[in-house]
């Protein structure tokens, strides 16, 4: 029999090395929270035929309704957007089938759906709007056949990249998408994420061959077969990466494979403003140097990662570029010499390689740290907003300008980091959620932000996704007729609207 987990044993399994350290200090101020809110969930008549019915048909510990795990199912850590709202219960199956058979009475009771896995996205993606059945896929986290020949392997929703990579280096293969060092598969293909590969490897979208998807009635359907490439009808695999589980609920990915290169290289070098490191991103784009990697850090992002702690060595607080290079042995070395010879065109200062592999993942950490870095340094009532968007590339050093002299005049603690190499960038800003007007500051800088974005042919989110906190955004960024689209299919395949309502669109009236 297994335990359900608590709030306090999930805060201090942050893969952080920072967030550890203030993992006590998180769970007091979750259950300072938690206590405060005067409404907890009410289970109707519904929800409680509902939940022992799937407790008499799945067992007993399947279902929890535990104040601390509905707490946890529906407010985060780490996320700008929360609401008071709670999930009734929560779920734990252990197969597809449970998922159909849990899927199968929320629908004969209406009640809503939403797939939980990593719990470590950004917009309210996981939030409970409508209470509901929130369904953790916590013990559906195995690997469940590797094909090292096909270069392909298929995985649970549990799975994280990072256990992922580790668990079949030995076959010389890798999963390049690269997002939060906390981020699960399921949570990836339902935002459709990406991460500091992305410039060389592409998005989640072009890395998975098919899924296992339970659907609102409890059916369940595999979108594709196995091989790469196929012409067979619709392309449904697309359609559920990105929906976040509002057409259906992941329950088993193929993921391709890619070889682990030969060689790797990484590399730090600062310059004197935000602009110039923009266009050299720009120009190294635009060259097709085939770099592997390129990020971004202002001074701010680099004074927290100082600040801390959450790597052994102490950074130059300027705007700071994070390059990854990998191939052949002759073709790194080619690669680094052409962006050095860029990068000195824009002001660039020396670069500093790692010299051994420990090395490059401490110098790869500050970034791959950064928001946790920030977190770990919030003070009691703070908040950290963090948010995206993309622009072509083209207009990339005019919106981080723009965008990075707004956070300084805000005088708050705020930082702009981002995947540079394809026009993704991050706003982080800390501000204290007590303060009215500190709030209202924020939101405006943000808004101003995706505006911007927009007006430049950009999105509204490169790879956050859309959850409660940019519908208004989305339907600004592609107009009324293209989000009615959206809707007619989520009608088509989950008429009353019980797969994570409220996430993308607005459910109708």
């Amino acid at each position: 029999m297994f335990r359900l987990p608590t709030l306090r044993l999930r805060l201090l399994a942050s893969p952080s090395s920072c967030l550890r350290r203030g993992a006590s200090r998180q769970s007091a101020r979750a259950e300072q929270i938690f206590k405060s809110k005067k409404d907890l969930p009410k289970t109707s008549w519904t929800s409680s035929r509902a939940i022992d019915e799937l407790r008499a048909s799945l067992g007993e510990d399947t279902i929890s309704t535990d104040d601390e795990d509905l707490l946890r199912h529906g407010y985060s850590e780490w996320s700008s957007i929360n609401i008071d709202q709670l999930p009734v219960a929560v779920a734990y199956p252990q197969s597809t089938e449970e998922v159909s058979t849990i899927a199968k009475t929320c629908q004969k009771y209406k009640i809503p759906m939403i797939p939980f896995s990593g719990g470590s996205s950004l917009e309210a993606n996981f939030s409970a709007p409508y209470g509901g059945m929130s369904i953790d896929f916590t013990h559906m986290d195995k690997i469940l056949s590797l094909h090292a020949d096909d270069m392909d392997v298929v995985v649970q929703p549990s799975v994280s990249w990072m256990s992922l990579n580790e668990e079949i280096k030995d076959s010389g293969l890798f999963f390049p998408v690269d997002p939060g060092p906390s981020a699960k598969i399921g949570g990836m293909v339902g935002t459709s994420c990406s991460g500091t590969n992305a410039v060389r490897y592409g998005t989640m979208k072009d890395w998975v061959i098919n899924l296992t998807v339970v659907l609102a009635d409890g059916s369940i359907i595999k979108t594709r077969k196995r091989p790469r490439k196929s012409a067979a009808g619709y392309n449904l695999t697309n359609l559920f990466i990105g929906s976040e589980g509002t057409l259906g609920i992941v329950t088993e990915i193929t993921l391709k494979l890619t070889v682990i290169p030969q060689e790797t290289s990484v590399a730090v070098v600062t310059f004197p403003t935000i602009r110039d490191a923009a266009a050299a991103a720009s120009k190294v784009m635009r060259a097709g140097i085939p770099v592997a990697a390129m990020e971004i850090m202002d001074d701010v992002q680099m004074g927290v990662v100082n600040k801390a702690g959450s790597t052994t060595k102490k950074w130059k607080e300027m705007p700071t570029m994070f390059f990854k290079f990998s191939g052949t042995k002759a073709g790194v070395q080619e690669n680094v010499k052409l962006v050095k010879a860029i990068a000195k065109t824009h002001k660039s200062g020396d670069f500093e390689f790692a010299v051994d592999a420990q090395e490059q993942k401490t110098l790869w950490s500050a970034r791959k740290e950064s928001l946790w870095s920030m977190l770990a340094l919030r003070r009691e009532g703070d908040e950290v907003w963090s948010t995206d968007v993309a622009v072509p590339l083209s207009r990339l050093p005019d919106i981080i300008e723009v965008s990075k002299t707004e956070l300084d005049s805000l005088g708050l603690f705020a930082s702009i980091l981002g995947h540079i190499g394809d026009g993704n960038f991050h706003e982080s800003i800390m501000y204290n959620s007590k303060d009215p007007k500190e709030r209202a500051a924020v939101e405006k800088c943000v808004k101003d932000m995706v505006d911007r974005a927009l007006e430049m042919e950009g999105t509204c989110t490169g790879e956050h996704g859309i959850g409660l906190g940019k519908k208004d955004s989305l339907l600004k960024e592609l107009g009324l007729d293209t989000v009615n689209v959206m809707k007619s299919i989520k009608g088509a395949l989950d008429p009353h609207w019980l797969m994570n309502p409220g996430k993308i669109m607005d459910v109708p009236s």
